[in-house]
């Protein structure tokens, strides 16, 4: 699988435009799946999204970064949150080690209303499985 440099097309269902979302893109396995000292890494912030459209209508807080897994097989994981009212989210002062769960606390999101991941890896990488230990 190759990811793109430009930002990925996320499209959020709905049928009320006032209805606005949150989403968070983050790897939790950063930097291997052995040691994910710097789990969660958020790759992508996007803020603001109006139902029925997707990230492109919404506020990107943290500009999209593409996976660059170095070794083993590392998730992806989209995560959507609803929101209250439009507000202002601000960056976070770093990328590494940002924890969704306080994120969403800290804006009073609430519970995710949506999450989905994919696997990838390092091109010509070995995969293998992940392990525990």
């Amino acid at each position: 699988m190759h990811m793109k440099s430009s930002n990925p097309l996320v499209v959020v269902g709905g049928n009320d435009l006032r209805t606005l979302y949150t989403l968070v893109m983050v790897n939790p396995d950063s930097p291997n799946p052995c040691h994910p000292h710097m789990r969660e890494y958020l790759n992508w912030m996007v803020t603001n999204i109006p139902a029925t459209t997707g990230t492109t209508f919404g506020q990107e807080i943290v500009s999209y970064e593409s996976p660059r897994p170095t070794s083993g097989v590392h998730r992806m994981i989209f995560v959507l949150f609803q929101q209250q009212c439009r507000r202002t989210i601000l960056p976070p002062g770093w990328l590494q080690n940002f924890i969704t769960r306080d994120f969403a606390e800290i804006y009073n999101l609430g519970s995710p209303v949506s999450a989905i991941y994919f696997n990838c890896q390092r091109e010509n990488g070995c995969g293998g499985r992940r392990m525990i230990k």
